[in-house]
């Protein structure tokens, strides 16, 4: 999956966004604020054993390099005065068979840390997201959000996803249900 063109810099909350493709220097830093942000988010609401085992298997610092490599994840990152605070992570993967027969990618992963929500951040990474979508041939993106999640729900909807299904989401062995979005591709610039 191809990375977008680096986008424009505009002036967000009280600092410069920099949006680009991640880089296997950035493994450290992603699996720090993926953890982070996944306990902050879902950590009250699961038990501490489960939380652990998931953060073990998803956010080890070899893995976030190992899917930074990888030609098939487009990993992209959100600096902010070169602060790193949000990333959105896109794969081409099974899709569920509620998505019918769309030619769509995942995304994987869309995190931002919370000292910056409501600051103007997560449309630019969206859109970055769109773009890298686009450049690896999607027309749609879909991804998983829990339930319980009215905030990312909220947002996602904003951005013209619709529910179109549910799935099954493992933290440790506890499943879990995820709504699963889609929305067709905007075009570039829309």
């Amino acid at each position: 999956m191809s990375s977008p063109a680096q986008s424009a810099q505009p002036r967000i909350a009280s600092g410069k966004l920099e949006l680009r493709r991640g880089l296997p220097a950035d493994a450290s830093a992603l699996a720090a604020l993926g953890a982070q942000t996944f306990t902050a988010t879902y950590g009250a609401y699961n038990t501490p054993e489960h939380l652990q085992q998931h953060l073990e298997r998803t956010y080890g610092e070899s893995l976030q390099r190992h899917e930074l490599e990888d030609p098939a994840t487009a990993t992209l990152v959100a600096l902010l005065d070169d602060r790193l605070i949000g990333f959105a992570q896109l794969v081409r993967s099974e899709q569920p068979a509620c998505l019918g027969e769309v030619n769509a990618v995942e995304i994987l992963r869309f995190y931002l840390d919370t000292a910056v929500h409501g600051q103007g951040i997560a449309r630019p990474l969206m859109d970055a997201a769109y773009a890298a979508a686009r450049e690896g041939g999607a027309t749609h993106v879909w991804l998983g959000v829990w339930e319980r999640n009215p905030r990312a729900i909220a947002f996602y909807l904003k951005c013209g996803f619709a529910q179109v299904g549910m799935k099954h989401f493992y933290v440790g062995d506890d499943r879990q249900d995820d709504h699963v979005m889609l929305r067709a591709l905007p075009q570039a610039g829309g």
